[in-house]
């Protein structure tokens, strides 16, 4: 039995045994779940069950076969890398502009992520932790913690939701109202490869998802800055809610998918709705274009709002300059105040 840390951040439970069982790799972790043997105050706990400081987790004795392995290396082009995302540094806290393509965590086959990159981010002090998630193709705006005390509280701002995210996408079509608010609910469907693989969330109307099992209420405002005619339009989007892949799957449903997501909007060019497919043609990127911008959240030392931007990623900059749209002074009323 092994009590989680009381200055640890509240983290996926695969995560958090890798830490603790740097040997384990992600298929042993979630045959160990699969089969019981791994539990969270005796209760059964799949990979992502999500654990907090001072739950007590069971782990069975490990066999020969799981025996430590050197942890890789980082690369010296890697850690350049990550190193040169740095956007915001001070004793407590880091943050990073993370780069489209990048995953925040390992699983499912990915050895190369942010995670894995944290020695080369210790500036002389301990690796910082991650506090939140970015999906692997968004980029932008990236918070990890560098004590154990600010750990804690930037979760509990995570959570208690007295933080402010804005992202910024491009979006097919152009949404009727300039201002609005999505309110579908979401819910996990089970992707048809290996351990999930294509898994998404489906939408579930406002009035159904106490009814829906595994459902959950999602709430999204969003803002149009500036349209291109009817063809497309910037948007800025602030998830009130932070459900998996929320922004994806809430903009899908009101027929305005993100531009290069291949998973909510196709890359046809198809005008089923009051929208289009997710792909625009005129030789712009097929890459996702969605950007986590900014970042508001108290600092875990002296409780001041804590502001961090994040630049475009090349991909998206080019859109913008091609669109001719200004990122100089954006104004969103619906988020002041």
């Amino acid at each position: 039995m092994i009590e989680v840390a009381w200055d640890a951040a509240p983290q996926r439970l695969d995560r958090w045994l890798r830490r603790v069982f740097p040997q384990l790799r992600q298929g042993q972790i979630e045959k160990m779940c699969r089969k019981g043997q791994v539990r969270v105050d005796k209760a059964r706990a799949k990979a992502g069950t999500r654990i907090n400081p001072g739950q007590v987790v069971r782990v069975p004795p490990l066999p020969d076969s799981y025996a430590q392995r050197p942890a890789p290396k980082i690369s010296d082009a890697d850690a350049s890398m990550i190193r040169n995302c740095v956007i915001y540094r001070d004793d407590e806290v880091i943050a990073l502009n993370k780069p489209p393509g990048l995953p925040v965590q390992g699983g499912s086959g990915q050895t190369r992520h942010v995670d894995g990159m944290a020695e080369a981010l210790a500036f002389g002090g301990a690796p910082p932790k991650l506090v939140h998630r970015l999906d692997k193709n968004t980029s932008g705006v990236l918070l990890m913690a560098r004590t154990g005390r600010a750990a804690t509280a930037l979760a509990k701002s995570f959570h208690a939701r007295t933080t402010r995210k804005i992202y910024w996408a491009l979006v097919a079509g152009v949404p009727g109202l300039r201002f609005g608010t999505i309110r579908y609910g979401l819910a996990k469907v089970a992707g048809q490869g290996g351990r999930g693989a294509g898994e998404r969330m489906h939408t579930i109307h406002p009035d159904a998802v106490a009814r829906t099992p595994g459902a959950q209420h999602a709430r999204t405002d969003y803002a149009v800055v500036e349209a291109l005619a009817r063809r497309a339009a910037w948007v800025a989007l602030e998830p009130v809610t932070g459900r998996t892949h929320q922004l994806r799957a809430h903009l899908a449903e009101i027929g305005h998918p993100i531009a290069g997501d291949g998973k909510y909007g196709g890359f046809s060019q198809e005008n089923p709705g009051t929208g289009w497919g997710a792909g625009l043609g005129a030789g712009m990127s097929r890459k996702l274009h969605l950007h986590a911008w900014s970042l508001t959240i108290p600092h875990p030392t002296s409780g001041a709002a804590l502001h961090l931007t994040a630049p475009l990623p090349d991909h998206m900059a080019r859109t913008w300059d091609t669109l001719g749209f200004d990122v100089s002074a954006p104004e969103y009323p619906l988020f002041k105040g």
